[in-house]
C-alpha cells in the first residue's frame, strides 16, 4: 500500500512539473510573438516617416489629402527649400520640447527619452506623447500625415498602430531635422578606401545631391499588446534630389 502511494505521488510530481514547464514554454513563445508584432509595427512607423518626409503615399504617388493628411493644415512642414529650414529650427527651438506634429531639432543631454520617467531628468517618454492643451501632438501617429488606412475595429490593417485609446498604446513616431553646413560637401569628412586601397572621399552621405542640406534623424516607437513590450528603432535618413 505504502509503495502506491509513492508511486502515485511522484505521478503527481511528474505531471505538475511537466504543466509547469508547458506554461513557461508557452509565455515564452507569447513574449516573442508579442515583440516581433510590435517590431514590425515600428517598422511601419518608420516607413510612414519616410513617406511623410517625401510627401507620398504609401503607393509612391503624391500625397493628398486635407486636415493633417499630407500636412495640408499643420503648423510644421518638412523643409523643401534651404530658407524653410532656418524657420522651421526657430520654430521647434522656442517650444518647450522642441518638438511638434512629429518634427523635431536635434535632441541635446540625455537621447533615449523613451527610458525616462523622470522631468528633472531630462525630456520623458510622456513628454514626447502628449498633446499640450490648445496645442497640436508633439509625436506623429501612424498614418496621420499620410493618410496610410488603419482599418476599423473590427478589421484593423494593423491592431497595434490602430489602437490610439491612449498615449501608451500604439505607436508614435518623430522626425529630428538635422542641417548640415554646405562646405562639408568639400571638406573631405569622410573617408574610405577603394577596391585598390587607395584613400577616396566617401561623402555621398551629404554628397552634391541633397536639397535642402538636411539629415533626418527617425525614432518609431510601438508597444506591443502586452504591458510591457516595446520597441524603439531609428534610422537616418537623406532624401535625395532627382536628376532631370
Amino acid at each position: 500500500m505504502l509503495l502506491v502511494i509513492i508511486f502515485v505521488m511522484l505521478s503527481m510530481l511528474l505531471a505538475l512539473w511537466s504543466a509547469r514547464t508547458a506554461l513557461f514554454g508557452e509565455m515564452l513563445v507569447s513574449n516573442d510573438a508579442d515583440y516581433q508584432r510590435a517590431f514590425e509595427s515600428a517598422q511601419a512607423l518608420q516607413q510612414d516617416a519616410e513617406l511623410d518626409i517625401r510627401n507620398q503615399k504609401a503607393d509612391g504617388s503624391e500625397c493628398t489629402g486635407s486636415g493633417d493628411v499630407c500636412r495640408q493644415s499643420t503648423l510644421d512642414q518638412i523643409p523643401i527649400e534651404a530658407p524653410s529650414v532656418g524657420k522651421l529650427l526657430a520654430t521647434l527651438n522656442s517650444l518647450p520640447y522642441r518638438c511638434r506634429n512629429g518634427l523635431c531639432t536635434k535632441r541635446v543631454g540625455n537621447q533615449d527619452f523613451w527610458n525616462n520617467n523622470d522631468e528633472a531628468l531630462g525630456t520623458t517618454l510622456a513628454q514626447m506623447t502628449s498633446t499640450p492643451s490648445g496645442s497640436p501632438p508633439i509625436g506623429a501617429r501612424y498614418g496621420q500625415y499620410t493618410g496610410a488606412k488603419l482599418g476599423n475595429s473590427s478589421n484593423p490593417a494593423n491592431p497595434i498602430l490602430a489602437d490610439r485609446s491612449a498615449p501608451n498604446k500604439g505607436g508614435w513616431y518623430w522626425i529630428e531635422v538635422l542641417p548640415y553646413d554646405e562646405s562639408s560637401k568639400n571638406s573631405n569628412l569622410i573617408v574610405g578606401n577603394d577596391s585598390a586601397g587607395n584613400s577616396v572621399v566617401a561623402n555621398n552621405f551629404v554628397g552634391l545631391n541633397l536639397v535642402p542640406n538636411v539629415v533626418y534623424r527617425i525614432t518609431s516607437l510601438a508597444y506591443g499588446r502586452k504591458p510591457n513590450t516595446r520597441v524603439v528603432l531609428q534610422q537616418t535618413y537623406v532624401r535625395q534630389k532627382l536628376k532631370d
